[in-house]
């Protein structure tokens, strides 16, 4: 039987907070330009490591955002913050997004 390993023995793997969606309304250039001008003000955030964005090839609607954490208490004070509500201010105006596909989870490094 597997067990789920505890934060102890996790030791110092990375937090990897994950968030996917898909637009609904036809502003997948949009998004994508926006991610690539990004303000990047989580760059300075306690805790941050690095950010990835990437964008399906078999659907360029849907878009995969990965942000590295060195601890799971750094991604959540982030997230709470107001430094990244700013950060959502290059949102395209009028973005729809596919109702139920916004998914947010928190994932460990296991190999690099």
């Amino acid at each position: 039987m597997k067990t789920v390993p505890s934060k102890q023995d996790m030791g110092n793997d990375l937090y990897i907070g994950f968030s996917r969606f898909t637009v609904a309304n036809g502003k997948e250039a949009e998004v994508f330009d926006a991610f690539r001008a990004r303000s990047h003000r989580v760059d300075a955030a306690p805790g941050f490591v690095r950010m990835e964005v990437l964008q399906a090839l078999d659907d360029v609607r849907e878009f995969w955002l990965l942000t590295y954490w060195t601890d799971e208490a750094s991604f959540h004070a982030w997230h709470r913050g107001h430094p990244y509500k700013d950060s959502h201010a290059g949102i395209p105006r009028g973005l729809r997004l596919v109702p139920g596909s916004t998914q947010v989870r928190g994932l460990r490094q296991v190999t690099e």
